[in-house]
């Protein structure tokens, strides 16, 4: 069994090293970018040199302090499971370093987050809540709901938010399959963001996409993670950008951007980041 298990690590690494090399090949910058909201989105939030946020020093060392966690927990894998570890007794230090986005991308969602300022925005996919931490530090007054299905890891995120004061977060734990559906429909009549980052297969992330989809408007923007993690990802990417609501999307390898705004020709990017 662990054989197997490494034989198809080893796969799916050599996989994705192949879709970034032909993302390197495909991908421009400003230079390449004919669209004015994109352009100036890209010079000013995506590509940014200089992002000075008091809040990064605190989400830093709170990065630090999981990194180093040998606390183990039992994990509840509802998704697409882990490439690393086969085992659900996981090292919370294992988890931050494997399951939460890198730095620079936790920076971008806060620009982002800065940049449009949305009122509802929907993560689902909580994990330690780091990524959490970075698009409630952006807008504190927005209402964030964030789904997870791992009691264990929504224990450990919540008494993050609890240390970094972070009080406009409601954790929705459960199936996310059962628990999406049900909140949206409670939801006011408009969703202004979207991260989703939950099970990386083709069907539920392209099921996650519509059931949002009714509550997007003209400035949603939805962010899809690991685009290339696996051949149903990146099926579920093309979907999405085949889909007659989407007209402007950004590849940027790790993440994809997603855009609905109607007074824009459909258009795709690949842009480095």
């Amino acid at each position: 069994m662990r054989a197997s298990f490494l034989l198809l690590r080893f796969l799916n690494i050599l996989q994705l090293i192949a879709a970034y090399f032909k993302y390197l090949f495909r991908s421009g910058n400003e230079h390449s970018i004919h669209s004015p909201f994109l352009f100036e989105l890209y010079t000013q939030v995506i590509a940014a040199k200089k992002d000075k946020n008091p809040d990064y020093a605190a989400l830093k060392t709170l990065r630090k302090s999981l990194l180093s966690s040998q606390e183990k927990i039992n994990i509840l894998d509802l998704g697409a499971g882990s490439r690393i570890n086969k085992s659900n007794l996981r090292k919370i230090g294992t988890i931050a370093k494997n399951a939460e986005k890198p730095e620079k991308f936790g920076k971008l969602f806060n620009r982002l987050v800065q940049r449009f300022q949305p009122e509802t925005i929907l993560e689902l996919g909580t994990s330690l809540g780091l990524t959490t931490l970075y698009l409630s530090k952006a807008k504190p007054d927005a209402k964030i709901l964030t789904f997870e299905g791992c009691p264990a890891t929504a224990d450990i995120a919540r008494k993050n938010f609890q240390q970094l004061n972070a009080d406009n977060i409601n954790i929705v734990l459960g199936n996310i399959d059962e628990t999406l559906p049900q909140t949206l429909s409670q939801l006011t009549p408009k969703l202004d963001f979207a991260y989703f980052d939950a099970n990386h297969r083709y069907e539920p992330t392209v099921q996650y996409f519509q059931d949002c989809l009714p509550y997007a408007h003209n400035d949603s923007v939805f962010i899809f993670d690991d685009i290339y993690w696996s051949e149903e990802m990146t099926q579920a990417w093309e979907f999405i950008k085949q889909h007659p609501q989407v007209t402007l999307t950004v590849d940027l390898f790790w993440v994809g951007l997603v855009f609905f705004r109607k007074e824009q020709v459909k258009e795709h990017f690949t842009l480095r980041f």
